[in-house]
């Protein structure tokens, strides 16, 4: 594998989507209570089975949560905000969500946390020579609109997988970077595969795509017209490990256990990428092979600006009234 190839799934969207049933996928060892004598606290963790989560299962291959105390009970839901509402209720314990929907959220008053990173960008991947190969989400255009660059996509149609998520936020970035009003676009919600078939019979102008259906894509004849959240979200940690308040309260040696842990386990999928990527794999179970995903990049920690850049954004593209307080919303690593 290139491991020049530094990604992460910005999407935010599951290679193979949950439901909001928190029935057990994976998970440590049984445990019991923290309490000393080798007992191990259980955390209830929901992510949406992305092949990033292969740096966490790897961190439980290796132990590093049993060092710490801690037995993860893992499950997938079907998406960031009803994993944020599962942690914010308390049924489960951490919940994965990029920083949009998590702003999102914090927007509305709902009491979250960041407490780690999951994956997100590497340092300069925005400024790289080649920054569509460190993203796994794209734009692409239907080749019966004749449409060959952002530029043409005035009033276009394209095709996003929900309204004003993650992929349609990315998207606006990505035209308003081109001098193309977000304003004048007729959004169409359409499921990947079907974004796929639309571009193909030309229903839609374009459609913002992941990975594998990128591919898919563009073996139908589309045509690439950008990499969108590398160009939104730059670099640093673009998905998070969120607690709610009253779980860090209730938990906070737990809490602070997986912290430490999911650096270990980070580090470590970042020294063995095919290791951690065939781990994700094998949970999502998707048909994809190592040699077919963009590396995912696990960072080491969730830096202030990480937040604040997308903060800002959010705003000056109106999906945001105003800047959400962020304030003691990153827990520091104890």
């Amino acid at each position: 594998m290139n491991v020049t190839r530094l990604a992460r799934r910005a999407s935010g969207v599951a290679v193979a989507a949950g439901v909001l049933a928190l029935a057990a996928c994976t998970s440590a060892p049984a445990s019991s209570p923290s309490g000393g004598d080798g007992e191990l606290t259980t955390l209830k963790v929901a992510t949406i089975g992305l092949v990033s989560d292969g740096a966490l299962i790897v961190g439980q291959e290796q132990g590093f949560f049993e060092e710490e105390g801690i037995a993860l009970e893992t499950s997938v839901v079907a998406n960031p905000p009803a994993g944020l509402a599962a942690a914010q209720s308390g049924q489960v314990d951490v919940a994965y969500a990029p920083s949009i929907p998590l702003l999102n959220a914090l927007s509305s008053g709902v009491p979250l946390k960041v407490i780690a990173p999951a994956d997100g960008f590497v340092g300069g991947a925005a400024e790289g020579d080649d920054p569509a190969s460190m993203d796994d989400t794209g734009l692409y255009a239907s080749a019966a609109s004749g449409i060959t660059s952002v530029a043409d996509l005035e009033g276009a149609t394209i095709a996003v997988p929900a309204r004003k998520a993650q992929l349609e936020v990315v998207i606006s970035d990505t035209l308003d970077r081109e001098g193309v009003d977000p304003a004048s676009v007729e959004w169409v919600v359409l499921d990947f595969t079907s974004a796929v078939a639309a571009l193909q019979s030309g229903n839609v102008d374009a459609a913002g795509l992941v990975s594998p259906f990128t591919g898919e894509a563009e073996a139908a004849g589309a045509v690439f017209l950008a990499a969108p959240s590398v160009g939104f979200f730059e670099e640093g940690a673009v998905g998070l490990w969120t607690a709610g308040d009253s779980t860090i309260a209730a938990k906070a040696d737990a809490i602070a256990g997986f912290q430490r842990a999911v650096a270990k386990s980070n580090a470590y999928a970042n020294e063995h990428p095919e290791e951690a990527i065939q781990a994700g794999i094998d949970a999502t179970g998707s048909t994809l092979s190592v040699d077919d995903v963009k590396l995912p990049f696990w960072p080491a920690e969730v830096a202030p600006i990480d937040l604040d850049r997308v903060n800002e954004k959010l705003v000056a593209l109106g999906y945001l009234p105003a800047p959400v307080d962020l304030e003691g919303v990153i827990v520091g690593v104890e």
